[in-house]
């Protein structure tokens, strides 16, 4: 279905899912038992010297936050469940937390919210980090049996699933750039870990359609788009190319053909010496949709002394508006990376996309340019069916801790108090509307009337 811009408003098809997107780590509080709680114990690895702590205390009161969301207008929302709460100990299940998450997601069907439940966000038990996590092959079948045990217990519930958040962030912040747990630089076990997560998806989608066929199954990945500093360059254009090519394609390509790209040529070496993903690219059907975690762009250029990176520096322009991370803000990379993602011919939802502001201004305007962008993606044939911004209330948000607020809610962090902030409201009236209204532009955002509706 087409979207057309008519009466001043930019529509959005029917039936379109408007939700948040949220991590068990980051909002449920005092999950002792993980990698990343053990992580924050040490001086230095918080950029604000914080921990997670009680973080939102979703797991005592998570309806409070979702009852806020539902009245805001929002018919989705998509949370992770956290394997060390349902499996503390290595084949030791935990009844009682499976039936909080019954708990938790049944409550969002009776508010009338779709959930999309994903597996894998970050964390693992403190077992599993002992046995090599994500370095060893023996993952795979422990997390396939893990997600058999959710789906058994969640599957009446939950149609969408999300086997794998982000599976090259989470290489390449724990391996390659050693700013998350286990903190490593070695470039080769990063690719590992990308393989063992390609294979570990493919094994947990099977088991989700062995027990509940009807599901929908896909990962959430993180793209952005590589452009050259200098258009003309060749050199410039190649190192773009080639961090793309690792960044943003190896995961998938690895479910459709098999084979994990290496920029330079052939398959890298992986497991028992094999490049090769035997259960992938045989039926080329191994994911229901496709989701996209988008924030910002790479501006590369060639240079000498970045040889680990493929000789690409990456750096970030004078005079464009950047985020807290000191990112670039760059609203037409989310279209770019919806018409990419098209040629796999599955539905897109946009499982991430957000950012994070002290005040709300930025917010406000990040929000409704990005959503436009979407529109323009739809309008022109892009079969998004979903978007869920980042994130809900503040949390805590891994390495940089407290000090990057991304909700569309305040949340006080001595009394936990919760204040919607207007790019809340102004996401409500969105939602409500399923539309993108000149009035909503002048009201929360009137600088960019002009640039949004008098194009």
């Amino acid at each position: 279905m087409q979207l057309t811009k008519q009466n001043n408003a930019l529509r959005f098809p029917a039936g379109f899912l408007w939700g948040t997107a949220t991590a068990a780590h980051q909002v449920e509080g005092n999950n002792t038992n993980n990698n990343w709680w053990a992580w924050e114990q040490t001086p230095g690895h918080i950029g604000d010297g914080t921990t997670s702590g009680r973080a939102c205390d979703w797991w005592n009161h998570a309806e409070e936050d979702l009852d806020r969301a539902a009245t805001l207008g929002q018919n989705a929302h998509r949370l992770s469940v956290e394997w060390s709460r349902i499996e503390p100990r290595q084949g030791v299940w935990d009844a009682e937390a499976l039936a909080r998450y019954r708990q938790i997601i049944g409550y969002m069907r009776q508010r009338g919210m779709e959930p999309m439940v994903t597996l894998h966000h970050f964390t693992n038990p403190l077992w599993l980090e002992e046995r090599g996590a994500w370095e060893s092959e023996e993952t795979i079948e422990l997390f396939d049996r893990f997600v058999g045990k959710v789906i058994e217990a969640l599957g009446d519930l939950v149609d969408l699933w999300c086997t794998i958040n982000e599976p090259n962030v989470y290489a390449y912040m724990g391996w390659a750039d050693g700013t998350s747990p286990p903190g490593k630089r070695d470039t080769f076990t990063a690719f590992k870990v990308m393989r063992h997560l390609v294979h570990a998806h493919v094994a947990a989608y099977r088991t989700i359609h062995r027990i509940q066929p009807h599901a929908r199954a896909g990962i959430a990945h993180h793209v952005r788009p590589f452009d050259p500093l200098r258009r003309r360059s060749a050199l410039d254009r190649l190192v773009a190319s080639l961090q793309s090519r690792v960044f943003n394609d190896a995961v998938f390509e690895g479910m459709y053909s098999g084979r994990l790209i290496w920029p330079l040529g052939p398959a890298l070496s992986g497991t028992k010496g094999r490049g090769h993903v035997p259960e992938a690219g045989d039926e080329h059907e191994f994911m229901d949709f496709v989701g996209l975690n988008y924030y910002t762009h790479e501006v590369v250029t060639f240079d000498l002394g970045h040889a680990g990176e493929f000789f690409g520096r990456r750096l970030v322009r004078d005079g464009i508006e950047l985020n807290l991370f000191g990112e670039e803000i760059y609203p037409q990379g989310i279209y770019h990376c919806l018409k990419k993602l098209a040629h796999y011919g599955k539905p897109i939802h946009i499982t991430e996309n957000g950012t994070s502001d002290h005040g709300d201004d930025r917010r406000r305007r990040y929000l409704l340019q990005h959503l436009v962008q979407v529109q323009r993606a739809i309008a022109e044939g892009v079969p998004v069916r979903g978007f869920f911004y980042w994130t809900l209330v503040d949390n805590f948000e891994w390495g940089k801790g407290w000090a990057t607020p991304f909700g569309l809610i305040h949340m006080d962090l001595e009394t936990g108090e919760r204040t919607p902030r207007p790019s809340a409201e102004l996401y409500a009236e969105i939602a409500r509307a399923n539309s993108i209204t000149r009035e909503m532009v002048g009201k929360y955002a009137p600088t960019l009337t002009e640039e949004l509706f008098d194009r």
